[in-house]
């Protein structure tokens, strides 16, 4: 079998339930657009990984996001043609990977391609360059078109929630199941009585929306820690 997922970047809750599929399925290949090296867990790492194209980009480690456009032909070179059964882990383009017709290809949806359906003003509105803003939009219908089309490639749709779920009926016109995420409970003890701070721990880009945090914690007057990065 194949594991597909977007990208290998950093252990983000995606590459933690990445992870959890290359322990369910050891012996299973995984197809990714780019892998920065040494970014994933020693689970994911000791995969054999497969590229795309964008691995040879420049600077695609740190800019992936600007080949945005790219991604559904870069998706479309990959071989699957040996597997019979595909697993994708998907927010952005490889739900669109092509399996063998009799294959069984399980999408499990983190969400349907965020840069241009729901968050499309949060990466390209007016804080974009000009120049971006000026030429995404015909690119972004483009991509739109790509992506519902290509949602027909997924024999079925599991989502991470309900909301996502709703999401992925209203852009794809598709049914999906929900399983939630996994969690590691086991690490985390419940304290005793209330705390000193309030926690937020995300990757600090535009659509987690750190800020709404931020401005709720100084209108409530209480104190917020922020752990993460970007």
């Amino acid at each position: 079998m194949a594991l597909v997922h977007d990208w290998l970047t950093g252990m983000r809750g995606g590459e933690r339930c990445l992870e959890v599929f290359c322990e369910l399925f050891p012996d299973a290949d995984l197809y990714t657009l780019l892998h920065a090296p040494g970014s994933v867990s020693a689970t994911i790492e000791r995969r054999r990984i497969v590229t795309s194209f964008v691995q040879r980009l420049p600077a695609a480690a740190r800019r992936y996001r600007f080949y945005l456009p790219l991604f559904p032909a870069a998706v479309a070179g990959f071989d699957l043609a040996a597997y019979d059964l595909v697993v994708s882990s998907s927010h952005c383009a490889v739900k669109g990977v092509r399996a063998r017709r009799d294959a069984l290809h399980l999408c499990y949806c983190f969400t349907p391609m965020r840069y241009v359906w729901d968050l499309y003003d949060d990466y390209f509105g007016a804080r974009a360059p000009a120049a971006v803003r000026l030429l995404m939009p015909p690119v972004a219908a483009l991509l739109r078109r790509w992506d519902r089309r290509s949602s027909a490639r997924v024999d079925r749709f599991v989502a991470i929630s309900r909301h996502v779920a709703a999401r992925i009926e209203r852009c794809y016109g598709r049914r999906a199941d929900v399983i939630y995420p996994p969690v590691e409970v086991s690490r985390f003890r419940l304290g005793e009585g209330p705390g000193e701070f309030y926690l937020v721990v995300s990757a600090l880009t535009p659509y987690k929306r750190v800020d709404v945090a931020v401005a709720a914690a100084n209108q409530l007057g209480v104190r917020l820690v922020i752990v993460g990065s970007g």
